[in-house]
This record gives structure tokens, C-alpha cells and sequence, in this order.
């Protein structure tokens, strides 16, 4: 029989923290306010000159568009890197629970690129869809021409038309080194297809834990599988979905700076300039420690703010039981 082993002293209790809080303090806490304290100042690099500037970093801030278009850009990020992570990955994990055989085989190709390092998962899709080099991208981008398909109609009848103009490829032209929205949504796709192994591991295991009980019920009731998996499973499953939520925000605030580093650098005109890759231009290419530090103390309070919120809305809404 489990037992759980309870520490009436209170030492010992602090010992066992004690770890956890050294790592917080040093790491977390101690940057944090050496960020704040930073972002009062003014720094040249090279020089060692420190001029206190106040609010005056603050101020630059909010007045200037180019971060307020940064921060809309980060907002719009992250809600559809949220939104479309969750929903693939749901899917995927329902078709990996509903499977019977070979279940194991479709959950590890589900999560193994949750194991690639971002960098890396950033350098395959830039090879995949280079707008010259790509082999997807030679796939996506059709060989023929404009002309060939305005004349073969007329030709098809016996009319001989003669279309002067300039000779275009009929379909997109794949070009996200020049196309800002093409480049915000290849970035987009690459985060949600790198974190779907992350969310599909919880979401799998959830799934798991559901009573087979119910699910054969809701089969004798002739519920679908859509219906199972929207009247069933998701209610129950709102407390790891809630969890999830709160993951997955944080990592696309934070956890997507290797993949604009590596694929658009920002670029173009601005279009992927998160909060984050602003944050690390800022600091470490054009050495504005100030700028810097104060556009990572605001970027800490957004998310704070974000997370202060999703909290309250899961405590309302998640089912835990009882």
C-alpha cells in the first residue's frame, strides 16, 4: 500500500526548496530587477558611460511605431500560433487514440519533431521552401505560363488569338523574402508544426485516463467521433487543455526567436519582428542596453498580464472533478 511520507519540521521542508528558490532567485528574480534597473539608464557601449534617463526609454517606447507594430505583429503571433497548435494537435490526438493498430508507431512520428532543436527545425523549412532552392517550393509554384493557358482554350475551337503580354506563371508565386505576409505565415506554420509533439504528449495521455466506459456509451448513443471528441473528451479534458494554453503562449513569445533568427531575420520591411527578436536586435546588434532592457521589462508584464488572465479564465471554465 502507497504511503505519502509528510515533514512535520519545517527545516526540513525549506531544505527541500531551497534548490528550487537558489535557481529562481539567481536566474529569474535577480536579472528581472537588474532589467529594470538597466532600463532607467542610458549605455554606451564601448564608452562605459551610464547616464540615468529615467522613464525616458519608457517614453521612446510609446511613442514610437515601430515597436507598436511590433507588438501587434507578437500578438497576432502568438494567438495563431496558440489557436492552431491546439487545434492540430487535438486532431492528431484524437486519431492517435481512436487508432487500434500500430498506435505506438503514429505517436512517436507525431512528437519527434518536438525533439529537433529550433534552430534546426528552422534551417529544414528554409531549405524546403527557399523561393529559388526549395523542393517544395518548385512543387508549389506551377511551370507554365499565363499565355499558354489564355490561348488554349481559342485553339481547342480552331481560333487562332494571338495574347500579347508578358509571360506569368499561373498560382503563387513563393517569394517570402520579399512578401511580408508570406513570411509571417511560413514562420507561423513552422512554430505550430514544431510544438504540435509537445501538446499531442499531454493531450495523448489525457485522452488515456478518459473512462472506456464512456466512450462505449456515447458509441451505443450513436454519437459521432466529432461529437465524442467535442462533447466528451474536451470537458473532461480542460484542465490539461488549460495547462496547454498557458505553454503554449509562453512559447510563442519566447520559444520562437531561433526560427525568425535562422529564416527572415525580422525581415521583410519588419513583417516577423517580434517582441522577442526586437528585444535581442536591440541588445546585442545595435547595443542599446537601455532600449533593451526596457522592452523586456514590458514584454515580461504582457505576458504577466496574459497569464494573470488565462489563470482566472481556467479556474472558471476547466473541469477538474467532484
Amino acid at each position: 500500500m502507497a504511503t505519502r511520507e509528510v515533514f512535520e519540521s519545517r527545516w526540513q521542508a525549506a531544505a527541500l526548496l531551497l534548490p528550487t528558490v537558489l535557481v529562481s532567485v539567481v536566474f529569474l528574480y535577480v536579472p528581472a530587477v537588474r532589467a529594470f534597473e538597466l532600463s532607467l539608464f542610458e549605455v554606451g557601449f564601448g564608452t562605459g558611460e551610464v547616464d540615468f534617463v529615467g522613464l525616458e526609454n519608457y517614453r521612446t517606447l510609446l511613442t514610437s511605431p515601430e515597436y507598436h507594430l511590433s507588438v501587434l505583429l507578437t500578438v497576432l503571433f502568438a494567438v495563431a500560433v496558440v489557436v492552431g497548435v491546439m487545434s492540430f494537435s487535438l486532431l492528431v490526438s484524437f486519431l492517435v487514440h481512436e487508432v487500434e493498430v500500430g498506435k505506438g508507431l503514429y505517436l512517436v512520428s507525431a512528437i519527434w519533431p518536438y525533439a529537433l532543436p529550433p534552430a534546426v527545425a528552422g534551417f529544414v523549412f528554409f531549405f524546403l521552401l527557399h523561393p529559388s532552392l526549395g523542393v517544395l517550393t518548385r512543387a508549389i509554384e506551377p511551370p507554365y505560363p499565363t499565355l499558354g493557358l489564355l490561348e488554349r482554350p481559342f485553339e481547342a475551337l480552331g481560333v487562332d488569338v494571338d495574347v500579347t503580354g508578358p509571360l506569368e506563371a499561373v498560382g503563387p508565386d513563393v517569394d517570402w523574402f520579399s512578401s511580408g505576409p508570406q513570411a509571417f505565415a511560413l514562420v507561423t506554420v513552422v512554430a505550430i508544426w514544431k510544438q504540435v509533439g509537445y501538446n499531442v504528449i499531454f493531450m495523448t495521455a489525457s485522452m488515456n485516463n478518459i473512462p472506456g466506459s464512456l466512450t462505449e456509451t456515447a458509441r451505443l448513443d450513436g454519437v459521432g467521433r466529432l461529437g465524442r471528441l467535442f462533447r466528451i473528451y474536451v470537458p473532461i479534458m480542460s484542465p490539461t487543455l488549460a495547462f496547454l494554453a498557458i505553454m503554449n503562449t509562453i512559447y510563442a513569445f519566447f520559444g520562437t526567436f531561433a526560427f525568425i533568427d535562422v529564416m527572415t531575420d525580422g525581415g521583410p520591411a519588419g513583417a516577423t519582428n517580434i517582441l522577442i527578436f526586437d528585444l535581442y536586435r536591440d541588445a546585442l546588434q545595435n547595443f542599446e542596453f537601455g532600449t533593451a532592457s526596457a522592452k523586456s521589462v514590458v514584454l515580461f508584464v504582457v505576458v504577466g498580464v496574459l497569464m494573470y488572465v488565462q489563470f482566472r479564465v481556467t479556474e472558471e471554465y476547466a473541469y477538474y472533478g467532484g
